[in-house]
């Protein structure tokens, strides 16, 4: 296979792979969209739950205290009947006492028991309130999954097609090649890029002339020294050369991201696809800074 081949294999593989790794990241991702409504929805039920423990203590006590004013109500009742059958002063100062503190018992009760049931009516309506949230929230929840998963099912099937086109491209490339290029693909979308003007498109990095003219030759399998691209020649367009060479776009070593160190290192040791690379130190980049 002709390298002009080989570098229209990678092109074509370029934009699958760029695509596949974008929607294995959405699949990858899609469940962390919901996260925050589940954890809304988990604070919720949450605070229903200790809402409605304080409920039912209140319930309780509502409760007790009706007890207490039905005993309070009883007692000064009885009290007051009594009063007709008194034949001694000192049976009316008990049951007057017995009345006294009956009525006052009664009223302090009173006065709770409406306190409580107040505090327990306008708990009731919270806990409606947070019902027909909780419910809004889980049916909200449960349309939002549902959607995802249809998303997530269009995405698997455009992954699977793509998978199938990459499996069509690869077999007649070298499988370490391969390997490098999905590597580099997967962190800055493009693995192959172009040489104009000795100055790769990636980085913005200006080739050795050497280096640049044995890409030019489009030989052999040549990676950028600086972001490990593969590169191949281009020729400029007329009129472009002088917008191409910029001092904008043009660097120095001291300029490329620390992105590319990772994936320099890793390909010094596939120093062997390129042959010269070595003898190319010498002759070091020039740069369009001051």
């Amino acid at each position: 296979m002709v390298m002009t081949e080989v570098f229209d294999k990678l092109k074509s593989l370029q934009e699958v792979l760029a695509e596949k790794y974008s929607l294995e990241a959405k699949i990858e991702d899609a469940p962390k969209q919901l996260g925050s409504r589940d954890e809304l929805l988990i604070r919720l039920r949450k605070e229903f739950l200790e809402k409605n423990t304080i409920y039912e203590q209140l319930k309780a006590e509502v409760e007790e205290l009706k007890k207490e004013l039905a005993a309070a109500e009883s007692s000064r009742e009885i009290g007051e009947k009594n009063m007709d059958n008194i034949s001694t002063h000192r049976e009316y100062e008990a049951l007057e006492k017995q009345i006294s503190e009956a009525t006052e018992k009664e009223n302090t009760v009173r006065k709770e028991l409406q306190k409580k049931e107040k505090e327990l009516n306008e708990l009731n309506e919270q806990l409606q309130c947070d019902t027909e949230m909780i419910k809004a929230q889980e049916e909200d929840l449960n349309a939002s999954k549902s959607a995802l998963d249809s998303e997530v099912a269009d995405y698997k099937k455009q992954l699977a097609n793509l998978e199938s086109k990459e499996a069509e491209i690869i077999p007649d490339l070298d499988n370490e090649i391969v390997y490098k290029f999905q590597r580099i693909i997967q962190r800055n979308t493009e693995g192959i890029v172009a040489v104009k003007n000795g100055v790769c498109t990636g980085c913005h990095m200006i080739l050795p002339a050497q280096f640049a003219n044995e890409v030019r030759a489009g030989e052999k399998i040549l990676f950028c020294p600086y972001c490990s691209r593969i590169l191949y020649y281009q020729e400029v367009a007329e009129g472009e050369e002088e917008d191409y060479f910029s001092m904008d776009e043009t660097g120095t070593l001291a300029d490329l991201d620390d992105e590319f160190a990772d994936e320099y290192d890793e390909d010094s040791e596939g120093s062997e696809n390129n042959e010269d690379s070595s003898d190319l130190d010498e002759e070091k980049p020039i740069s369009f800074e001051d």
